[in-house]
């Protein structure tokens, strides 16, 4: 008898069992393996068969070793028809929480056993998990797989698929590229990104400006420009890392090393100063005798630079009102060290304490039974996002990092990996699902008055897209869940303005400005920042001359791009000084992200009760889609929350497809401990 033929799976180092009993008058055996599994997980069954003479149906049961019939199972695995022809390597097995130690899995064909594996270990789980009510809690871990598997419910998610299927990419932005190396790095291959744009990395966008080239140091992000990397917190003088972004320079080492660590195409991190003493400030109007607006340090030595504020009609309600909102916050460095070390959890302490059920206005006007004047005084009644404080812990980093040459060098390091199986300049305008073939269509019109579209069929699509492109789709009929998200999901918007000047001036006034980002009160401006690479060269210089979000955004994108940067060179002449008009080469860079025709918005900023209502939409495959994007991540806006989604969608899609093994090869890799399978 043939002893069991070994399927590799060193992503969880599972021994090969040995070969199945003799079974009388069965020459037609299945063998099994793994011999360890845990409880209350997934794992794939890999077979091997003795003969290719049988076919049928084939049930596949887990009971003590010596059980006589399949009706003393403890539990069904699965069943399936093996045909000449069709003889899966692997099954699916989902393995309850009782599923009792040193049992055996049998396969049966009607009442007659033909296979039979050795003992099974089976180790106890002690990771404690939510109960699961649907495809995923929201509150729990933020993709769990055993649930995942136990609601597929039908018997296709038993039987696993082939490598070949083909896969559509659709956008070309960070998800959407790091899903194209996680699926060629499992053995999928069949895969292609389609993007609309003549360009891959979505909203990294690095302008090199006056016609240069990144080795000239001539750029500015008007994108994503930086990573938090850790915070020192003063009540305890520790130093934590700031774990989940992370994997941003995971992703970095891993294109080096893809590409031969090429000079050219290299992710190199470089230090980015964040604060910096001299930076213009906010002094409500006061201007220094010699014109300028006074710096942060200068107004910290000295308050009454700052001019005061109009006095408020109520300002006792108005203390009152902010006392209690900062009590509800309740914002302690032990809530911050939390949100540093471990993202998931404190997403789910902050539903537990009801941030997400309140925005700032809403909990001091309907809890609080606050007056419209003071809310809007304290909190702007326009904020209708929730009390989820994780910003404050990336902002308030104390170490920061950026890529040399610009945050294009990503998918400038990218596009050696994907250039064969890319294509640039079509705008999809919609997904097609073909009940009786199980394909989905991408649409798309070479000429937009073109009545029928072209179209390519794929086994799956895996969908990069915000969705404030997505709901202009043609769609098919996705839950009513979904379907909501895609189409009412809120995007913030944000203008930025890079001015180029022949000097790095700015390092040469009195006090110098090196690096750092400050804010004024000059209207529209909202922050200006100074590049943190090449300190007090002798090279011409950047500024991010006005980085502005939020309704001012709106308003800014209204302007003539003239008027807009008119007025923000005028604005650094007020705060610089001449020097500023002397020195500008009237090169300029504009990026207003809701004008943006392959983007509609800056980056996902859920309303309140969108971010835990929508989230378990995204952990359900419908019509073999699949959704991914910052947008569908806990985080927003941050290049680390697009990766994120990433890995949790080809995690579910490799669930999908039954290939249990290469999900959590994905997971373990790319740190997603988050995802339990």
């Amino acid at each position: 008898m043939k002893r069991l033929v070994t399927v590799a799976s060193a992503a969880f180092s599972l021994t090969s069992c040995a070969s199945s009993s003799p079974l009388a008058d069965h020459s037609n055996v299945i063998f099994f393996k793994p011999s360890i599994v845990t409880t209350d997980s997934v794992h794939n069954i890999h077979v091997s068969y003795d003969s290719d003479v049988f076919a049928g149906d084939v049930r596949i049961v887990y009971g003590t070793c010596d059980m006589t019939g399949a009706h003393q199972m403890h539990h069904e695995v699965g069943s399936t028809s093996l045909r000449r022809s069709v003889r899966p390597e692997r099954f699916v097995w989902v393995v309850p929480k009782d599923a009792a130690d040193g049992g055996c899995l049998h396969a049966y064909s009607g009442s007659s056993l033909i296979g039979r594996s050795a003992p099974v270990t089976v180790k106890q789980n002690l990771r404690k998990r939510e109960d699961i009510s649907a495809i995923a809690d929201a509150s729990g871990p933020w993709f769990d797989g055993v649930a995942y598997m136990q609601s597929k419910q039908n018997n296709a998610s038993f039987v696993t698929q082939a490598k070949s299927k083909k896969i559509a990419i659709v956008g070309g932005g960070m998800s959407g590229l790091l899903t194209s190396l996680l699926l060629d790095s499992v053995g999928i291959h069949d895969w292609h990104i389609t993007e609309s744009s003549q360009r891959i990395g979505g909203r990294i966008r690095t302008k090199y400006l006056n016609g240069t080239s990144p080795e000239d140091y001539q750029y500015q992000e008007m994108g994503p420009m930086r990573f938090p990397v850790s915070t020192k917190y003063a009540d305890t003088n520790e130093t934590l890392d700031i774990q989940d972004h992370k994997m941003v320079f995971q992703l970095g080492a891993t294109l080096n090393k893809m590409n031969g660590n090429k000079s050219d195409i290299a992710v190199n991190f470089i230090p980015w100063i964040q604060s910096s003493p001299n930076v213009p400030a906010d002094s409500n109007g006061y201007r220094l005798p010699n014109g300028r607006i006074p710096s942060a340090a200068q107004i910290k030595a000295n308050s009454s630079l700052v001019l005061p504020a109009a006095q408020f009609s109520d300002p006792e309600a108005a203390e009152l009102a902010e006392e209690k909102l900062t009590a509800f916050e309740n914002v302690t460095q032990e809530k911050l060290r939390n949100i540093s070390s471990n993202i998931y959890q404190a997403h789910k302490k902050a539903i537990a304490d009801g941030m997400f059920q309140w925005s700032e206005a809403a909990y001091l006007k309907y809890y609080l039974n606050m007056s419209a004047d003071v809310v809007d005084y304290v909190a702007g009644s326009g904020s209708n996002g929730p009390i989820w404080v994780y910003d404050n812990v990336y902002f308030g980093a104390t170490t920061w990092r950026t890529i040399d040459k610009g945050l294009e060098s990503l998918p400038r390091a990218f596009y050696p990996l994907v250039k064969d199986k890319l294509t640039l300049g079509r705008k999809i305008d919609g997904l097609v699902h073909n009940e009786e073939t199980g394909k989905v269509s991408v649409t798309w019109r070479n000429n937009p008055l073109d009545m029928e579209p072209e179209s390519e069929d794929y086994d799956y699509a895996v969908v990069a897209v915000p969705f404030s492109k997505v709901r202009l789709w043609n769609l098919p009929k996705y839950s009513s869940l979904l379907s909501r998200a895609i189409s009412t999901m809120n995007y913030e918007q944000s203008c930025k303005i890079a001015l180029h000047y022949k000097t790095r001036f700015w390092e040469h006034l009195d006090p110098p400005i090196i690096g750092g980002c400050g804010a004024t009160d000059i209207p529209g401006l909202g922050s200006v920042c100074y590049p943190s690479y090449k300190i007090n060269s002798s090279l011409p210089g950047v500024i991010l001359a006005s980085y502005a979000s939020g309704t001012p955004a709106r308003s800014l994108a209204a302007l003539s791009t003239a008027d807009h940067v008119g007025m923000m060179q005028r604005a650094m002449i007020e705060v610089h000084g001449e020097i500023a008009a002397e020195q500008f080469t009237g090169s300029y860079e504009r990026q207003c992200w809701e004008l943006d025709e392959h983007q509609a918005g800056a980056w996902c900023d859920p309303l309140v009760g969108q971010q835990d209502l929508y989230l378990p939409a995204y952990y359900k495959t419908e019509f073999n889609t699949i959704f991914i994007g910052e947008h569908t991540s806990y985080t927003h806006a941050w290049i680390f929350s697009a990766l994120d989604s990433a890995v949790r969608g080809t995690a579910q899609l490799l669930l999908d497809m039954g290939l249990v093994d290469e999900a959590k090869e994905v997971v373990d890799t790319w740190m997603g401990r988050w995802i339990h399978i």
